[in-house]
């Protein structure tokens, strides 16, 4: 009877941890799908910004070929709901949310100003387009090797972050560890001069 009771159990708990984690499929950056184990789906909504793009109004291309037009609350608050800018054609990850019947972008990141190398004092990396970061350090531990946005965090290898702000030449993360602010690397050019 013992031995029926702990069979049992084991059942139970295997079928409890196995629901526990269930595999999802969420959308990334490339339009392609990875199969996640994920708390929730990912809802973000990938595209390129349109041209009938204004301050208060996001005209979003998506990938699915959709036209959406997304009211951009632009107000006195602390928080931006864009980060990166909107330029006309820019690849853009955006949370759509319903205010009032209205549909409105709940966070914006623009992923073309995103991309590209990042320096800070401990970590020097390459947000690349498809998902992928190059990291050019070879003492660093643990270095990023992907990326994508889920829900509106940037998710780079085991760490998730808000994106606080994020400029031509700046970002600014921030996760239960802290803050973290790297400047856009330059490119060097070398040009012959006569």
């Amino acid at each position: 009877m013992r031995k029926l009771a702990y069979l049992f159990l084991a059942v139970l708990l295997s079928g409890i941890l196995t629901t526990a984690c269930k595999e999802k499929t969420a959308v990334s950056p490339d339009n392609g799908t990875d199969s996640i184990c994920e708390e929730e789906l990912d809802t973000t909504v990938y595209g390129i910004c349109g041209e009938g793009t204004t301050m208060h109004n996001l005209e979003l291309i998506t990938n699915d070929g959709d036209t959406l037009n997304l009211a951009v609350n632009v107000d006195d608050s602390d928080t931006d709901v864009v980060k990166g800018g909107l330029l006309s054609g820019d690849k853009l990850a955006v949370i759509v949310t319903d205010i009032y019947g209205e549909k409105t972008a709940g966070i914006v990141v623009n992923l073309t100003t995103l991309e590209g190398k990042w320096t800070s004092l401990d970590r020097n990396f390459e947000i690349v387009d498809g998902g992928e970061v190059l990291s050019t350090v070879q003492s660093e531990t643990n270095p990023y090797t992907s990326w994508k946005i889920h829900n509106g965090k940037l998710l780079m290898g085991r760490d998730s972050f808000d994106v606080v702000s994020l400029g031509a030449d700046s970002l600014e993360l921030e996760n239960s560890k802290g803050i973290f602010v790297y400047k856009r690397q330059k490119q060097v050019t070398s040009r012959n001069i006569k």
